[in-house]
């Protein structure tokens, strides 16, 4: 994931995109966690909320943007500590008792493979919470799909990578790995727009950071103005109510 985030960008929703953190939290069991991991961390804001209010004897915040990970240093605690790392060849000392991972995984490929890596690292009644975004069906993502492939066919040579599986398949997984009990579910989250350059707004501090990190600066500036064009023409200038959907799954190991 080299993606160029820019936290202030990311920031501008910080409420909206709060809100799954904390639906996800609440899926957690309460009960005493000696080491945590939270995989794509960002900032560390949240990763502190959570820290909090857990309260594991020790927690690891785990992010790959140097830009993002700039912002944890204020957010450490006695036995919060975050490092840099990518996730797909990141590997625990120990056991852990809580993985969660907030809009973090949908950026990683190969689902199939490294989840059960992932959940091969909780111990006995150990529980794991993670929350993606699955809307790329959504105009926002399809329309920035076609315009990299039409403007760069030569660097956006096939469609945009899907790595999120179908929900059911999570749920095989987790099972299929111990964890019997658990939820696998899609919820919907709606956000009211003043205008649909709001969600341009939104979709620069994330989706698209993907095609950034692969054009130049002219190139980028480009691919922006055509997003924004076909984007308007297919969602109006008007208030739109962006309608985001996010996968979120939780499970205690057997």
């Amino acid at each position: 994931m080299n993606n160029k985030w820019n936290p202030e960008q990311y920031n501008k929703f910080k409420g909206q995109r709060a809100k799954p953190f904390y639906d996800l939290k609440s899926l957690i069991e309460r009960k005493p966690i000696n080491q945590a991991l939270d995989l794509g961390c960002g900032t560390g804001e949240l990763t502190r909320i959570l820290f909090d209010d857990l309260r594991p004897e020790k927690m690891q915040g785990l992010d790959s943007s140097a830009e993002m990970l700039f912002e944890s240093e204020k957010f450490k605690a006695p036995g919060l500590s975050f490092l840099s790392a990518d996730i797909t060849k990141y590997e625990p000392t120990e056991k852990l008792d809580l993985i969660f991972s907030s809009a973090a995984l949908q950026w990683v490929p190969d689902h199939e493979r490294l989840l059960p890596k992932f959940l091969s690292w909780v111990s006995k009644g150990g529980q794991v919470a993670i929350q993606m975004p699955v809307n790329f069906d959504h105009p926002s993502h399809v329309i920035a799909a076609q315009v990299a492939q039409k403007l760069f066919p030569s660097i956006f040579d096939q469609p945009a990578q899907r790595w999120t599986l179908p929900l059911e398949r999570y749920a095989e997984i987790l099972f299929e790995n111990g964890f019997e009990s658990q939820v696998a579910r899609v919820e919907i989250y709606g956000h009211p727009m003043k205008s649909g350059y709001e969600v341009i707004e939104w979709t620069k501090g994330t989706l698209l950071t993907s095609y950034q990190s692969k054009l130049n600066e002219a190139q980028f500036t480009d691919f922006l103005s055509s997003y924004k064009e076909a984007l308007i023409a297919e969602i109006g200038e008007g208030p739109y109510f962006y309608a985001f959907k996010r996968a979120l799954l939780w499970g205690k190991k057997n």
